[in-house]
């Protein structure tokens, strides 16, 4: 019996870019109001991502995975792609960044810290610092 007739794999990545890359209306159309679902759906699916996640690590899924990728791969993507989308990144990020960063910051400067001592006798400063951060990551 004969194979499954398919395309090549130059022919299916062509057609890949050429659709795909002329879809981002539609891509907008799709994700418009589908948070709700995207929500619901995605924590629904807890227990399956934690199934999955423990299954993948059994398997060393994720070492296989950087070694397959490489470090030259890692290197042609961060150089050609994210240097260029790096600072639209930024931009669209920066008021999360500030409402994200703002408890910290917050919980900094209420912070009582230790008695400065000399030169290489603070750590007791440093570890003030450390756990209030760690606290406020943790408990909200």
């Amino acid at each position: 019996m004969p194979g499954i007739k398919v395309k090549s794999a130059a022919a299916s990545a062509d057609k890949f870019k050429t659709r795909a890359g002329g879809a981002s209306e539609d891509y907008k159309k799709g994700v418009a109001g589908a948070g709700n679902d995207w929500a619901a759906n995605t924590a629904a699916s807890a227990d399956a991502y934690a199934t999955a996640t423990q299954e993948a690590i059994g398997r060393g899924a994720f070492a296989k995975g950087v070694a397959k990728a490489g470090p030259a791969k890692y290197q042609d993507r961060a150089v050609n792609l994210g240097a260029a989308r790096y600072p639209s990144g930024i931009t669209a990020g920066v008021g999360a960044y500030q409402a994200n960063i703002q408890p910290y910051l917050d919980t900094l400067s209420g912070l009582q810290l230790p008695a400065r001592h000399v030169r290489g006798q603070n750590q007791d400063r440093a570890n003030a610092v450390a756990m209030a951060l760690r606290a406020k990551k943790v408990n909200g």
